[in-house]
């Protein structure tokens, strides 16, 4: 249960602003429906965060706990840093197949979420609790409840969220685990 809890507080927080947060508002405003817009969001994140994940399983099978406590804890502070980076948003997201718009939406998160910090933070994480189904279903809700309000909601919220505050909290999360799995937080689970 805390991996799941974890991982949905940590990527809710650090998808606020994300790229993949503004493409959000972009297929939002451009479409105008939002369910195939919500479900292609849906579908795209759990496919992109399964492989993570799966990645991150995999990771704590190949290294041994020390080394891969040592990792893991230096990829959570590498997070910390990055969340307080802004993102910015590159129009090629933007280019959409010119099919369905559950298509294109699943297409263009898919490809926008790929090396995201929020992908990232999923592979560190499944590595981190050894829960894949846990990890995986968490960051897929911390992405919903960052990108459904985005679609449904659109612009009006778009100018009042305190970005940079959220984006503090997220990182200050990250520091947090990552000094904690570097003390030796995650002896208790294996590593």
């Amino acid at each position: 249960m805390e991996a799941f809890l974890v991982s949905t507080g940590i990527v809710a927080l650090a998808e606020i602003g994300d790229k993949t947060q503004l493409l959000a508002f972009i297929l939002a405003a451009k479409f105008r429906r939002p369910v195939p817009i919500i479900l292609g969001i849906l579908v795209a994140t759990l496919v992109n965060h399964g492989f993570a994940g799966a990645l991150g399983a995999w990771i704590t099978s190949v290294l041994a706990p020390e080394t891969l406590r040592w990792v893991l804890g230096i990829s959570f502070l590498a997070m910390a840093a990055w969340t307080l980076i802004p993102d910015k948003f590159d129009e090629a997201d933007a280019q959409l197949a010119k099919s369905s718009v559950f298509v294109a939406t699943l297409v263009a998160f898919f490809l926008a979420e790929m090396g995201d910090k929020t992908q990232v933070a999923t592979v560190a994480l499944a590595a981190q609790y050894n829960a894949l189904l846990g990890v995986v279903a968490g960051t897929t809700l911390g992405m919903m409840l960052a990108n459904v309000p985005a679609v449904l909601m659109g612009d009006r919220i778009a100018d009042r969220m305190p970005v940079r505050l959220v984006h503090g909290i997220a990182a200050a999360i990250f520091a947090v685990l990552g000094i904690a799995t570097l003390l030796g937080a995650g002896k208790s689970i294996g590593f």
